[in-house]
């Protein structure tokens, strides 16, 4: 399953040459991913409460060409690796049809003290359901 969110850059995601500022990159895949999780059926305020947060531990980023003010961007999100102890999504970014950034993310879960624990099965089912 490959999960898409769809994007414009506006001016604040640009540098002062017109161009997406390279840190933007993250957030749009992390708007992608958490839209994601939702439409899977998680609610983070609830795990929040549950006093479990989703963390990201690791991101390998590649940029591979540049966007710019008004342009209409994709992201793609895949679940690549579910297991016990964290999930890697693979997120490609595409200005129509070309490739312009690429990222894996290994997204762990903490309590709310910062202590590493397992994803409870009720949030690795749904994830697993979605992934389908």
């Amino acid at each position: 399953m490959s999960h898409k969110f769809s994007l414009q850059v506006y001016y604040e995601d640009t540098d002062l040459a017109g161009i997406v500022y390279y840190a933007n990159y993250l957030k749009f895949i992390e708007r992608a991913r958490s839209t994601m999780v939702l439409e899977a059926g998680i609610d983070q305020l609830e795990m929040q409460q549950e006093g479990l947060v989703f963390a990201v531990k690791k991101v390998e980023a590649d940029y591979k060409a540049s966007a710019k003010l008004n342009d209409d961007l994709r992201v793609e999100t895949n679940l690549q690796q579910l297991t016990g102890a964290k999930i890697v999504f693979s997120q490609d970014v595409y200005r129509g049809d070309t490739l312009i950034f690429c990222a894996l993310v290994t997204v762990v879960c903490i309590t709310s003290t910062g202590k590493l624990t397992r994803f409870p099965a009720k949030i690795r089912a749904k994830l697993e359901s979605a992934a389908k």
